[in-house]
């Protein structure tokens, strides 16, 4: 079985970043026959309620199980879910990569096998086509994870450790998070994956791929990995440490068409790396605000260079009118919102005053 770990690979900017360590796919390494597993969904909660009630949870996991699917390939197995009427599926890159065989089975029963059609290992996201009557098609209603808010309540549905159906209720920990992703700049360190969710919503090895839903049964996020330091002794399996993550649905709307129509996606590149300053080094470098995306380097004749944005000076205060203040707020909005060839303004701050640039975005390298 394959041990890789998950990059969240879906960038738009070059940025030297650290990968976080335990971070971990939840695609598990051992398929469990579904004949050996009795699943036993638990109760979830009313989209309009905080506290659990049982019947409006378990209308919500009735009305759309028949959109979510267990993956198993050659390799491990997964979850998916249904995206379009014409049998498209969604899962991660993770669950597919390297897999000769892929089978996609539905809550009712019915299987069938899948033809993967396109993949993106930055956002870690693959489309597989299915062959299915249109009676076991059934796409899932799809949301608006812009509107997310931390301690709005979520569910995950999925198929860990082989339990296909198998739902879990949290709540959205984070929004915004990044990682280090799949790809590399020439000129070294990492590029960025944005816009990740962070949940506590119990995810394990088999829910990679499978839906995140708000309480109105949307999909608001595509669950693929934890972080974690505890791992199985016996399986190689991560243990859930209740820091789940998962790709937001914003960005799967923009890379999932381009995987059915190209079989791959091209994300918007600036050109910048950033970091975090220290209140010692905001003092000295005399910058009269504590947020923002410090820019500490420009890539040569990249975009943000041909733009005139300067390195150690500029600090980006602002997006689009949008006020940045972060690094990693201002790569969700990009890689949510752009793509190459479109032209960003960015409010930079330098010598204590804010100043408007143009910049046209090019194709991540």
């Amino acid at each position: 079985m394959k041990r890789t770990l998950v990059v969240f690979s879906i960038l738009t900017i070059s940025m030297l970043a650290c990968q976080v360590t335990g971070l971990t796919p939840l695609a598990a390494r051992t398929p469990m026959p579904a004949s050996q597993v009795q699943t036993s969904p638990p109760v979830v909660v009313d989209a309009a309620n905080p506290v659990p009630e049982e019947g409006s949870l378990s209308e919500l996991y009735q009305h759309v199980l028949p959109g979510v699917v267990a993956i198993l390939t050659d390799t491990g197995l997964g979850s998916g879910f249904v995206f379009d009427n014409e049998g498209h599926v969604v899962t991660n890159n993770h669950v597919v990569e390297g897999a000769g065989v892929v089978e996609v089975d539905f809550s009712s029963g019915f299987k069938a096998h899948g033809t993967v059609i396109g993949t993106d290992p930055d956002a870690d996201i693959a489309v597989i086509k299915v062959d299915a009557p249109a009676e076991q098609i059934h796409p899932l209603a799809i949301g608006d994870s812009n509107i997310l808010l931390v301690g709005q309540s979520v569910v995950a549905i999925g198929n860990p450790f082989g339990l296909d159906g198998t739902m879990t209720l949290g709540i959205i920990s984070g929004l915004g998070r990044t990682q280090a992703a799949h790809a590399a700049p020439d000129g070294g360190g990492r590029f960025s994956t944005a816009d990740i969710i962070q949940t506590d919503a119990a995810i394990n090895p088999g829910n990679s791929g499978g839906p995140l839903f708000n309480l109105n049964g949307e999909v608001v996020g595509v669950n693929q990995s934890i972080r974690t330091n505890n791992v199985d002794q016996t399986t190689g399996n991560a243990v859930n440490s209740g820091v789940g993550f998962s790709i937001s649905i914003n960005l799967v709307k923009r890379v999932v068409p381009g995987l059915i129509r190209d079989g791959k996606y091209e994300y918007p590149y600036l050109g910048i790396s950033s970091r975090e300053l220290s209140l010692a080094e905001i003092e000295s470098l005399g910058l009269n605000t504590y947020t923002g995306a410090f820019v500490a380097d420009v890539v040569p004749n990249g975009p943000a260079d041909k733009a005139g944005i300067q390195a150690g000076v500029d600090v980006i205060t602002g997006i689009d009118g949008i006020q940045v203040t972060s690094f990693d707020q201002m790569l969700s909005y990009l890689v949510t919102n752009k793509s190459p060839g479109d032209t960003v303004v960015l409010t930079v701050l330098r010598d204590g005053q804010p100043v408007d640039i143009t910049v046209t975005l090019d194709t991540r390298p």
